[in-house]
């Protein structure tokens, strides 16, 4: 996706930049006429002229003044350039727990770019993996620069881009209660057992995207002309005594796994036998 290198103080690394995520669960929806179920079409078209306008003579134009433009070609973006259109330079190190995480963004793989910069790849990896450092710089993606962190993962160095501060909207304007506002004490207590019996390793891969499940089996019935049957949703209880909430969900929390889950199959054989019936 772009070529080029990381700078810290004299020392230069070539690198070439990769996707770090991809969506394969992704479900692709088209719009369609629902009177005859026919793609809709998206033309370009000169709202002066009122006639559609071929690809090869559309051009980029920014707006300085209502209603008008200017047109800014390939040179000229190209003349746009900054140092960080082909390097990624390293203006500081910070504590990777001093970054707040609403300020990350998108997730790239560095990969040293040729022979050269294999050692120095290493060593940056590894000079940041034992300091718990992330560098901070900035860097020219898809003609925006972004401010983004290096870090280590694993044997990867990965470029994480970021939000600017002035991107960052302040929370000031919500109506929000003030630190230790309205709850008791027990009920602080109640909430840390509920907290430690649900503390679990982090392990992403226990976390499936379920509505793509149910849209799937939903589309599936569809296509063979089949009724839609699909678990039911839990009713979640209105929260109208909070300690009361705390110590009932406490109680689930203990319970045995697999009576929760024989608890859950049992829901869900009830939900299809209701609609067999129904059928």
């Amino acid at each position: 996706m772009w070529k080029g290198s990381i700078a810290f103080g004299l020392v230069t690394v070539p690198v070439s930049l990769y996707a770090a995520t991809e969506r394969t669960e992704k479900l692709s929806f088209h719009l369609l006429h629902e009177k005859d179920g026919s793609r809709i079409d998206y033309k370009r078209f000169c709202v002066k002229e009122d006639e559609e306008v071929p690809w090869d003579e559309i051009v980029k134009g920014y707006e300085h003044r209502k209603g008008q433009y200017v047109v800014l070609t390939d040179k000229d973006f190209e003349k746009a350039k900054t140092p960080a259109t082909e390097a990624f330079d390293i203006r500081a190190f910070v504590s990777a727990n001093d970054i707040d995480s609403r300020y990350f963004d998108t997730p790239y793989y560095l990969a040293p770019s040729g022979k050269a910069g294999v050692k120095a790849y290493a060593l940056l990896r590894d000079a940041l993996e034992e300091t718990g450092r992330v560098g901070v710089g900035t860097i020219v993606l898809r003609q925006r620069e972004h401010l983004a962190a290096l870090e280590p993962s694993g044997e990867a160095l990965v470029l994480t881009t970021m939000r600017f501060a002035h991107e960052i909207r302040s929370p000031r304007s919500l109506d929000l209660p003030r630190a230790k506002h309205g709850y008791q004490p027990r009920e602080m207590k109640l909430a840390h057992q509920l907290i430690d019996t649900l503390t679990a390793k982090w392990d992403p891969t226990e976390f499936k995207d379920t509505y793509t499940d149910v849209l799937k089996k939903i589309i599936a019935q569809k296509v063979k002309g089949e009724e839609i049957t699909v678990p039911e949703v839990p009713e979640r209880p209105k929260v109208t005594d909070l300690a009361k909430a705390l110590r009932e969900s406490l109680e689930q929390g203990r319970r045995p796994a697999a009576k929760l889950e024989s608890r859950r199959a049992a829901g869900a054989r009830r939900a299809d036998a209701r609609h067999r019936k129904a059928a």
